[in-house]
């Protein structure tokens, strides 16, 4: 006779998942519109603290897609820390490359380029 498998609903972290994304979502596009001087016209590491936070809710959105919608958690611990590890520092190294060449390509073509934004 076959095993009877439990299946536990997960519509309610479904939701509360949806929920932090969402608002996650919807401080990014609120910073992104009103775009405050105090966070956009100074400078931290290289770059506005906009960029950081911009770069850090970007990590956590991920995270959650990761863990969550990827099945993470319920894998192995070594598997976890091999696909999220791998993927952060990813991430960090290209958001570094393109600050990076973006910074320096702005800087070449500054003094030949009127920027109306």
């Amino acid at each position: 006779m076959a095993h009877a498998q439990e299946h536990t609903s997960h519509t309610g972290l479904i939701w509360k998942v949806f929920g932090i994304l969402s608002v996650i979502t919807i401080v990014e596009v609120i910073l992104g519109i009103a775009k405050p001087d105090a966070l956009h016209l100074t400078k931290i590491l290289g770059t506005s603290p906009l960029n950081i936070i911009f770069l850090v809710l970007t990590l956590v959105k991920a995270y959650y897609i990761t863990w969550f919608f990827m099945h993470m958690a319920d894998e192995t611990k070594s598997l976890r820390r091999a696909v999220v590890w791998t993927a952060v520092f990813l991430i960090m190294y290209l958001a570094t490359l393109l600050l990076i060449e973006g910074s320096y390509i702005n800087g070449v073509l500054a003094p030949l380029v009127k920027w109306n934004y």
